[in-house]
């Protein structure tokens, strides 16, 4: 059975590599990797591979930014190519990025069954272009992966039949459990001089709140007026937004600006930190699993079981309730009042080939 799995990004990067290297365990199956090169092309996506010891992409789009029609669009035609070269048995397909449903609509309309890994994950803010992505490629899809009991629940009530269905565990948590020897091996804190639990670190990339100055300055108002040391791997989108908005001298001193992290030190830092603030899904799940608290820069998440273990708040872009936010963590600490939610259920990558070795084999 040939799979091809299409990625793009730096977190499809993450979720795909447990698949990848548990596929040697299949003798059945012949997975290989096609990149779109949707933020990165494979050279500066490459840092990743290495880390996380994948094979070479057998092809990479380079595809590159652009608007969300634009970048969609040159993938299809670009995947239609490779489908019609590699002639793969199935597309299987992570998360909910412009890749995903690019590889999922390709195949689809080539009649090439499509597996989606990370299911039924909802925010319910169609606003979010990852929403869209998620909510249409789990409604093409012949089998679908879902981390969680909440979400394989969200896919029931849309009215996805069960036996298209998997509960399959997280792959996400898997690179973490496979890689915690080289997180804490980095010693990320140690490196910036930072003192373990007393900072924090940021990421900060998704459009409504970087494209709307308003919403940025308030943000990064709170976080000056917070005076503890931050971290802040900035995505260069957003750098360029904070100089087109005149926003680096507010925070030239305050905040720690560095390049995007490689996985290690990136993991490393939220693993010491005191607490995270982020509008990235994935990185509130690694929070979650670190034990570090998490205080998201948004008005909704489709990860309701961190929110529900009393570990991660939504506060959106307002300036006093950001602030509050962070220091309830970082002066009461965070417990886990509630349940994990499914989300810390371990051998998602196994079971995914399983299914796939049975379902279409």
């Amino acid at each position: 059975m040939r799979v091809a799995l299409v990625i793009g990004t730096r977190p499809q990067i993450i979720k795909s590599a447990p698949i990848v290297h548990a596929a040697k365990g299949f003798p059945e199956v012949e997975l290989f990797i096609v990149h779109t090169g949707q933020h990165y092309d494979y050279e500066m996506s490459k840092e990743f591979f290495n880390e996380l010891s994948l094979p070479d992409p057998v092809v990479n789009l380079g595809v590159g930014s652009g608007s969300h029609g634009w970048q969609t669009a040159q993938m299809m035609m670009g995947l239609e190519k490779a489908y019609l070269e590699l002639r793969p048995d199935v597309v299987l397909v992570p998360g909910d990025t412009n890749s995903t449903l690019a590889g999922a609509l390709t195949a689809v309309k080539m009649r090439i069954p499509v597996a989606h890994v990370e299911s039924g994950a909802r925010s319910w803010d169609m606003g979010m272009p990852e929403e869209v992505n998620r909510r249409v490629v789990d409604h093409v899809s012949d089998l679908l992966f879902a981390v969680s009991e909440n979400c394989a629940a969200n896919l029931r009530r849309e009215g996805i039949p069960d036996e298209r269905i998997r509960l399959v565990g997280d792959t996400m948590y898997e690179s973490i459990q496979r890689h915690m020897s080289d997180i804490e091996r980095e010693q990320a804190a140690k490196q910036y001089g930072l003192e373990p639990k007393h900072y924090g670190v940021l990421t900060l990339h998704r459009a409504e709140n970087t494209d709307d100055e308003a919403r940025l300055s308030s943000i990064l108002g709170a976080l000056v007026d917070l005076d503890i040391d931050i971290v802040f791997p900035c995505h260069p989108r957003t750098r360029a937004r904070l100089a087109e908005f005149g926003l680096l001298e507010a925070i030239k001193g305050r905040l720690r600006l560095v390049e995007p992290l490689p996985y290690f030190r990136m993991l490393s830092l939220v693993r010491d930190g005191g607490v995270v603030l982020t509008d990235s899904g994935g990185l509130q799940k690694e929070a979650f699993w670190l034990g570090t608290p998490c205080v998201t820069l948004r008005d909704s998440t489709e990860w309701v079981e961190t929110v529900e273990a009393g570990v991660n708040v939504l506060v959106g872009w307002d300036r006093g309730r950001i602030v509050e936010a962070v220091w309830g963590y970082l002066r009461g600490g965070a417990s886990r009042g509630g349940s994990s939610g499914g989300l810390m259920l371990a051998g998602a990558s196994r079971r995914i080939l399983g299914e796939l070795a049975s379902f279409y084999g």
